[in-house]
Formats: structure tokens, sequence, C-alpha cells
């Protein structure tokens, strides 16, 4: 399963998204309102077990974590420069 589909998946399942549809790769989560801060806090933690990745503070910022295809970027990179 993709990052995307997989990170998709968890929103829909875990915040309430009346129509999964609406939850496009490009989707601002928090902005529109279907995450919240703490809401956030879950989605991390979801994304360091899934993806065996540590999420620094400093990274946890919008252009990291706003939408579906910015959290697979993001995702993508610290895996890839994760040590083998």
């Amino acid at each position: 399963m993709k990052i995307q589909d997989r990170v998709r998946q968890f929103v829909v399942e875990n915040f309430y998204v009346a129509d999964p549809a609406e939850i496009t790769d490009d989707t601002l989560l928090v902005s529109s309102g279907y995450v919240d801060s703490t809401g956030m806090l879950e989605v991390i933690a979801f994304l360091e077990a899934e993806f065996g990745i540590r999420v620094h503070d400093q990274e946890t910022t919008p252009e990291n974590l706003e939408s579906i295809a910015r959290i697979a970027a993001f995702v993508a990179r610290k895996r890839h420069l994760a040590p083998a």
C-alpha cells in the first residue's frame, strides 16, 4: 500500500470524515477542520509507529504535515535518510 493510501486510510478511520472522497492528496487537513491540534499528535504517533520514523518538534510544520501529499513526501524523505 502506498504511503498516501495508508495515511488517507488512517485519517478516514480515526477522524470524522462524512465522505471519504472529500479527502484528496491535497486537502488541507488542519485548515479544513478534519484534524485538530490533538489529532495532529495522533497523526504523528501513527507515522512514527507505521513507518518507523521519528518526527522532531521542528519538523511539525504545515509544509510537512498539512496534507496527505505533504505527509507522504515527508515520510519518503525521512525513510530515505534513515540509516539502513
